[in-house]
């Protein structure tokens, strides 16, 4: 199997090996990520897994003029500048970004059965690049390809450019997901890639309108992945409208378009808000430790609590996760609770017969209304119409998505940004995806990195002002590009 280099021309590679990608995952495909695992499940009662989500942008601030300054990550300029805000903690992130590497051998070589799940951005990965920051990539590579520690460390996939699913055009959170899937290759080894069957979208953001939902979730099945990280209240029951009755148990998220075509994928529940205090104390051990077995298709199986968070950012994830994280491993370890990572735990109920038809059905949140008013396969316009039918029957009807804070729109009052956005991917789509050119090219990849970083959520996240003109000055920089190279 030959390897992919992580940079060609002095540009990250993020396209140009999409058939060696989708081989290598096809052929990896009904084997085990985790064959040797130690937990005997069938004794434990109950199980917890934790993911840690890692990320800083990329913007155009190494100068003083923002029109010609270079793309550096955000956190190089914390470090270039330690007297703004709260970039003096930039040096804490630095370690934080390595550490699990550290972690997971010391626990491991104590005897005890670590767990963790990771999810690095594309945008993040390769700004740590830039910065030569390789002892970053030292570490994880040790858990991530070294077996004696690997089975202890699942990671999770997700758009390159961290890019919420909702309000992204779908051609490019497509582009995202198999860029992330170039970058991560080119760094850990394809054999690595194959091993990635969890995704996790950023904001935890789901798209709920029934055209982008399907095309979201068709992504992720079309790309190889075997399940998706959602928040508990961005889903419900098809015939109620509520939200999951038990949340401890994986679904099967399935999603369906106006001409009545349908995609699903396992659902994974991340249970309660973005609150990073849950991970880095240790919450969702301590809650699982008050569960017990329960039915799923016709047999018991241990309940598992999921969550995730920030692995940088806030004060409890740089200095109360370290120690929390190191006590629960001692505690837990050979214990009717243990930690698990979740294909792990998908691949015991696997070997039980359960399959993924045999899981309850969830969709996203919001869509029961459209399906009360609407039949599958009526079409985009009668869709059109019962959904503005529906919103003014109802302020409070809303095709936005959800995510973990729903007191954020990432649509409404980013006119500036999303505007922008949208032209270059319309751009992008004349230019390049319509002409079908070659994605192993360098202008490809240059103006690919410009699209994809331009959507990052960042820039609509912290509202108006700085962010939004990063955003846009990225957005113009892609125009350029389109203009003159193609």
């Amino acid at each position: 199997m030959s390897e992919l280099l992580e940079y060609i021309d002095d540009m990250v590679n993020l396209s140009g090996f999409e058939a060696e990608i989708e081989q290598t995952i096809k052929d990896h495909r009904d084997q085990p990520v985790f064959p040797d695992s130690d937990i005997d499940f069938g004794r434990i009662q109950s199980a917890f897994a934790i993911a840690l989500h890692m990320h800083q942008p990329l913007i155009p601030a190494g100068g003083s003029n923002l029109a010609t300054a270079a793309l550096i990550s955000n956190l190089k300029y914390m470090m270039d500048n330690p007297h703004l805000e709260d970039n003096h903690n930039a040096s804490v992130f630095h370690w934080c970004y390595k550490r699990m590497g550290e972690f997971i051998p010391q626990l491991v070589d104590g005897g005890k059965q670590p767990r963790v799940m990771l999810e690095y951005s594309g945008v993040l990965l390769h700004g740590l690049r830039q910065m030569g920051l390789d002892d970053v990539f030292d570490n994880l590579k040790t858990i991530t390809c070294n077996p004696h520690y690997r089975r202890h460390v699942e990671w999770l996939g997700c758009p390159w450019g961290h890019a919420v699913a909702p309000s992204t055009p779908v051609q490019d959170y497509r582009l995202h997901v198999k860029a992330w899937q170039h970058h991560f290759a080119a760094i850990f080894g394809l054999e690595a890639l194959s091993r990635v069957r969890g995704f996790s979208p950023a904001e935890m953001a789901l798209p709920n309108h029934p055209e982008v939902a399907y095309e979201f979730v068709k992504t992720l099945v079309d790309c190889g992945y075997q399940w998706v990280l959602v928040q508990e209240h961005t889903v419900e029951q098809p015939m109620t409208g509520q939200g999951p009755a038990v949340k401890h148990l994986p679904h099967r998220l399935v999603c369906t378009n106006s001409k009545g075509e349908t995609a699903s994928i396992i659902a994974v529940i991340k249970t309660q808000g973005s609150d990073t205090k849950l991970v880095a104390q240790m919450q969702p051990y301590y809650e699982a430790k008050g569960l017990s077995r329960v039915k799923l298709a016709g047999k018991e199986v241990p309940s598992l609590v999921t969550q995730i968070a920030d692995g940088e950012n806030g004060g409890v994830m740089m200095n109360e996760f370290p120690g929390k994280y190191f006590e629960a491993m001692h505690e837990c370890a050979g214990t009717a609770t243990p930690a698990v990572n979740v294909t792990e735990y998908l691949e015991y109920l696997f070997k039980l017969g359960i399959r993924e038809t045999d899981l309850p059905v969830l969709q996203p949140i919001g869509q029961k209304p459209i399906w009360d008013n609407f039949k599958p396969g009526e079409g985009p316009k009668k869709l059109a119409t019962v959904i503005e039918q529906l919103k003014q029957q109802d302020s409070r009807f809303h095709l936005e998505g959800g995510s973990w804070t729903n007191n954020i729109s990432w649509v409404n009052n980013y006119d500036n940004v999303l505007g922008a956005m949208e032209q270059i991917s319309s751009l992008f789509y004349q230019k390049v995806l319509s002409q079908k050119l070659p994605t192993n090219e360098y202008r490809y990849r240059n103006v690919l990195l410009h699209l994809l970083a331009s959507q990052t959520s960042c820039y609509r996240y912290w509202g108006q002002g700085l962010w939004t003109d990063y955003g846009q000055e990225i957005c113009r920089r892609a125009h350029d590009i389109l203009t003159y190279d193609f």
